[in-house]
């Protein structure tokens, strides 16, 4: 029989929760491969905030927009991160009273151990799960996002919508 767990009354945690508890156990396993690789000044907050940055970079507005955090915790976020030499605030090519926040190259160093170990974890879960699962999983996640994730449209690797 098929849990019910989408149900507020059925069996077990519902979907949101399964969905986050996936989301944690991968992001505190990202979180240990960057302290491991010696990034060991770098918090969970930092890394939601820094995971947002574009390669071409981003203002700090849209960064506390899609982050969902206010304007004065993501400067804190990105003070903290500009300090210990993760990310710099450059002159906007298009705006040259705007500030633009990007990756430095220790921040490039850290996307790199976060890649590698998010990479490990995906291959054990289509180990798990088989990759046929895990891809329609992962598809149907996207479509989900469609409707849930009003951000989406500053995520670079999302098309426009018609």
């Amino acid at each position: 029989m098929a849990r019910q767990g989408w149900r507020a009354d059925g069996d077990g945690p519902g979907v949101g929760v399964l969905m986050f508890v996936a989301h944690r156990a991968m992001e505190q396993r990202i979180l240990a491969a960057v302290h491991a690789a010696g990034f060991t000044d770098t918090t969970i907050a930092q890394g939601r905030v820094a995971a947002r940055i574009r390669g071409d970079g981003v203002r700090l507005g849209e960064l506390a927009e899609s982050a969902q955090v206010t304007k004065q915790t993501a400067s804190f976020l990105v003070d903290r991160l500009e300090e210990n030499g993760y990310v710099e605030r450059v002159v906007d090519p298009d705006d040259a009273r705007a500030r633009i926040v990007r990756m430095a190259a220790r921040g490039r160093a850290v996307q790199e151990v976060a890649a590698r170990e998010e990479a490990a974890i995906y291959r054990e879960w289509a180990e798990h799960l088989g990759a046929d699962e895990l891809a329609r999983l992962v598809e149907t996640l996207h479509r989900l996002r469609e409707v849930t994730d009003p951000y989406r449209h500053l995520d670079p690797d999302v098309p426009a919508e018609r």
